[in-house]
């Protein structure tokens, strides 16, 4: 018993708070408005304590090994916290000056991260999709909260009847593999698939799975819901689905193809070469184009995820490493480049056109370089530390001998520093237009908290060994 709260103790108070959070907010929402949004962020860093006080890179299983907790689980899910905390900082006055700010935000934000959390520690393919379902559906709910606008409306169904369509196929890849090794935990999963002769049914339950995967991610070629959810929702709730959930995703395949599927790395590894390429192809290109913002930021993050794609390609360690670091790290560039999206934003004005961000430099030189340093991040320019995220994929990719595809990620990368660089040039050389001039109203723990995000982008990139042999570390027990 006391093995199991030692493994399920950060998913209890995650539960227990919310609930509690859901049913209190009921009581004080209009005496108190802020007092939910206050516990939130208290139960989320009580949760981070919790789970730094016992980190260990030992793994403990619980639930018949079903449950684990190890030191990937306690990495993804502490960074997971930390994109919660900061999501829900930044989108309060947001969420405030535009009457759409409930507590329900709050409690179906953390829900969504329980779900998460589960991803992060699930060790059989049955509690692998019990995590998947409560984050997707808390999410859906979440984008479709503004009940006001038809367009967040619409992004919400698209968003579910696409997600409801990739879970179907993510569990019939699943079924599948279940029919030939005759389990759901993913090491006897493993055992059995490395001394299982080549079979049909499990190439085709492989196929699924990874068409699952890369719809979760929003990979090309099945990215399609990616632009018109990121900028049809409030940006509120953009900053929200754009970092922690990108962690979950990479949870997910990370359970399912390296502790489950490694040995079919062979079969699995072509695919996702395929989809790699395309998402860096689809990408860059297509963000060229954007006019907005949000969208331009969508396809910046198809191809983002191809290059965590990439690090599971290696088929090694440090490559998984350097794939988590990667999402990590995108995930707090993430946050901060939608944080300033929301700190320029008004009341009847959103700030989610590249035209909106002309002058910035010298309307608010703060916000402008707080953009400049995590644009430049993700282009991937030294010292920062999307640079070196980006670096550290493919020094893998050249020591496993895969040259050719780390030339091409890097031309795609400099294609994609085009579209970052037009950002930049309209903050500090294009005249505003009339109607940004005096947009925007940041509280002080917006401005200080963009400012942590963009302190952390460049520190990292200075002294980013200690997180990586950390990564390294844990994957190798």
């Amino acid at each position: 018993m006391d093995m199991m709260l030692h493994v399920l103790a950060p998913e209890l108070l995650l539960l227990a708070t919310s609930m509690a959070l859901l049913v209190g907010d009921t009581f004080w929402a209009k005496r108190y408005p802020a007092l939910t949004f206050q516990l939130a962020l208290v139960s989320l860093l009580m949760i981070v304590g919790v789970i730094l006080a016992s980190f260990s890179t030992e793994s403990v299983q619980a639930f018949n090994g079903a449950f684990i907790r190890d030191g990937v689980a306690d990495i993804l899910k502490v960074s997971m916290l930390l994109m919660t905390i900061f999501a829900f900082v930044f989108a309060r006055e947001y969420l405030v000056v535009r009457g759409i700010e409930r507590g329900e935000y709050y409690v179906m934000g953390m829900i969504s991260l329980l779900g998460m959390m589960v991803l992060a520690s699930a060790y059989d393919m049955l509690s692998l999709f019990m995590g998947l379902e409560v984050m997707s559906l808390a999410l859906y709910a979440m984008i479709g909260m503004h009940k006001d606008s038809s367009v967040a409306i619409e992004s919400a169904m698209k968003y579910f009847v696409l997600g409801a369509m990739a879970t179907g196929l993510l569990l019939y890849g699943m079924s599948l593999i279940y029919g030939v090794v005759g389990s759901l935990r993913l090491d006897l999963i493993y055992q059995a698939v490395s001394i299982a002769e080549p079979s049909l049914v499990l190439n085709m339950g492989l196929v699924f799975i990874i068409v699952g995967l890369a719809f979760k991610f929003g990979i090309a070629p099945f990215h399609m819901w990616v632009p018109d959810v990121y900028h049809g929702s409030p940006t509120g709730i953009t900053l929200f689905l754009a970092a922690a959930p990108k962690v979950a995703a990479f949870a997910l395949m990370f359970r399912l193809l390296i502790e489950g599927l490694e040995s079919s790395v062979v079969e699995w590894q072509g695919l996702l070469i395929i989809l790699a390429v395309l998402s860096l192809l689809v990408g860059n290109i297509v963000a060229i184009a954007q006019t907005n913002l949000k969208r331009m930021l969508a396809y910046s993050t198809i191809s983002h995820m191809g290059f965590v794609v990439l690090g599971f390609v290696t088929g090694n360690i440090d490559g998984y490493a350097a794939a988590m670091f990667y999402v990590i790290i995108y995930g707090l560039m993430s946050v901060g480049a939608f944080g300033v999206i929301l700190a320029l934003s008004r009341k009847g004005f959103e700030a989610d056109n590249i035209a909106d961000l002309a002058g910035l430099g010298r309307r608010n030189p703060v916000m402008a370089l707080v953009m400049l340093v995590l644009l430049l991040s993700m282009a991937g320019v030294p010292p920062l530390v999307g640079f070196y995220a980006k670096l550290v994929i493919l020094t893998n990719l050249v020591e496993v001998g895969m040259v050719s595809l780390a030339v091409f990620a890097v031309v795609m990368s400099i294609i994609g520093a085009f579209y970052y660089l037009r950002v930049i040039k309209a903050m500090y050389f294009d005249a505003p237009v009339a109607e940004c001039v005096d947009a925007g109203f940041a509280t002080l723990s917006l401005r200080y908290g963009l400012m942590t995000v963009a302190a952390l982008v460049l520190v990292l990139g200075i002294l980013p060994n200690g997180l990586l042999t950390l990564f390294a570390q844990v994957m190798t027990y």
